[in-house]
């Protein structure tokens, strides 16, 4: 039986894990706080009060943002 998957910024990548929160923790340094990060799951933002609510499943795509500095 084929491991589970899902989309992560575009590519396939194993789901380890039903929890976002455990997700982005496992491919993310996060800043103090969570600043900086955004996260939207099949399409649809969530708000970082949210990540530790949020059940994932084979298949969905998941896209983590990180704001930079820069020019």
């Amino acid at each position: 039986m084929a491991e589970p998957t899902i989309r992560l910024n575009g590519v396939e990548a194993p789901l380890r894990s039903a929890s976002l929160a455990a997700l982005i923790a496992e491919h993310v340094d996060i800043p103090e706080g969570g600043r900086g990060v955004a996260v939207a799951v099949n399409g649809a933002v969530v708000r970082r009060a949210d990540w530790d609510q949020v059940t994932l499943v084979p298949g969905d795509a998941v896209e983590i943002v990180l704001a930079r500095q820069g020019g």
